[in-house]
């Protein structure tokens, strides 16, 4: 019986004299991390693509055919292409960023079956929609447009992502309400949604209260420019700047106003010695009805009658025209063509096109504006 010795995993790899397998190691801080995991392979051929051009352009055929095969599609599954091809754009590019299109097609894919009913409560659909939220600026505006067009609302899912991102923006009443809505509503499964609401209620235990609402701000101590409060001093600070403001809200009814009067008149004839006793005793009348409207005494007169002498000047020939000032137009933020196509349906032909400056302008419009392609019917009101 022969001894059978095994290496070690890096010597095994380098008997093996692989060409791809430790890209990983040198690009793993440019990798977007999925949910689902990824596979090590497939990463290591996607990420050998950033120093390989003929693998770049692969991918971008290989892309460009997904694309092609979603406009082809003839089944009864019209949404399975479009999940196929985000799912291999997701391991394909694992950066993600603009170059990689992920973007557009989470927004074109969205805005093809946003009015379709049986797609309203499939969660493959859903997911599509909370991972584009994900790779936007403000994702509220997504939330309130799947609310007003009930898509999702029967998966717990929604809910828990919609109240974890109000509260990451402080709106912990807001995250409440969504959370006990999905609760009322059954959103299935709801363990799942009873668990999260579980941890949030949990974190709201040890959230301050200060940072709970905005009443306090309003009240925070003044500081110089490059100081730092500690966090004692600043809740002492904070609650007696409150109390102060509190104080001064609510008026005494007990102690009176005092109204300063000035008895000495004799200092201030001190300071004016040119001031005689006849023009101070003026003062203690204040005239007729006619003494007091002087300024109105004078009579408007006709302003036609005037006349204004010019002086003459010889005439010269009229100027040579001029040639007009040209708009400078920067062409990276000129304006963009309609992504929809003649039928009013998103057309995937831009994403076949390639990996132009296009690409790479619509995904940073449609990360400040989700739904600036969505007809205006659909957005909440």
């Amino acid at each position: 019986m022969e001894d059978v010795q095994r290496l070690d995993p890096e010597t095994e790899f380098l008997c093996s004299k692989q060409e791809t397998g430790n890209e990983w190691e040198l690009f793993k801080e440019n990798v977007r991390p999925l949910k689902r995991g990824r596979n090590i392979h497939l990463l290591n051929n996607a990420l050998k693509a950033q120093t390989d051009n003929q693998l770049k352009h692969s991918l971008l055929e290989n892309r460009r055919k997904l694309i092609q095969a979603i406009d082809e599609y003839q089944g009864d599954d019209p949404l399975q292409p479009w999940i196929r091809c985000i799912k291999w754009v997701q391991e394909a590019f694992p950066p993600g960023g603009d170059y990689s299109g992920l973007v557009v097609i989470y927004e074109q894919c969205a805005r093809t079956f946003w009015h379709e009913d049986r797609y309203k409560d499939d969660l493959r659909y859903l997911k599509v929609w909370l991972e584009y939220a994900e790779n936007c600026v403000d994702a509220e505006v997504i939330y309130s447009f799947l609310d007003a067009n009930k898509i999702g609302q029967s998966h717990s899912s929604y809910y828990i992502s919609y109240a974890l991102h109000m509260e990451s923006k402080n709106k912990v009443k807001s995250a409440n309400d969504i959370f006990n809505l999905g609760i009322e509503r059954n959103a299935q499964p709801i363990e799942k949604l009873k668990a999260a609401y579980k941890k949030f209620f949990a974190r709201c235990l040890t959230r301050p209260k200060a940072t709970e609402d905005d009443l306090t701000e309003k009240h925070l101590p003044v500081r110089s420019f490059g100081t730092v409060l500690a966090r004692g001093e600043n809740q002492r600070q904070t609650a007696g700047g409150s109390d102060l403001a509190r104080k001064k809200l609510k008026p005494d009814r007990n102690n009176a106003i005092s109204i300063y009067k000035d008895t000495d008149t004799g200092v201030s004839m001190v300071h004016q010695p040119d001031v005689s006793n006849n023009e101070l005793k003026l003062w203690h009348s204040l005239g007729s009805r006619a003494e007091r409207n002087k300024e109105n005494n004078a009579i408007p007169a006709k302003w036609t009658s005037y006349k204004i002498p010019q002086r003459a000047v010889p005439r010269i020939g009229r100027p040579a025209a001029t040639p007009r000032i040209e708009v400078f137009v920067d062409e990276e933020y000129a304006e963009m063509p309609e992504m929809g196509g003649e039928d009013g349906k998103p057309s995937t032909s831009q994403l076949e096109q390639g990996d132009g400056v296009d690409l790479k302008r619509e995904t940073q419009l449609l990360r400040e504006n989700p739904l600036r392609n969505f007809p205006l019917n659909s957005l909440p009101r």
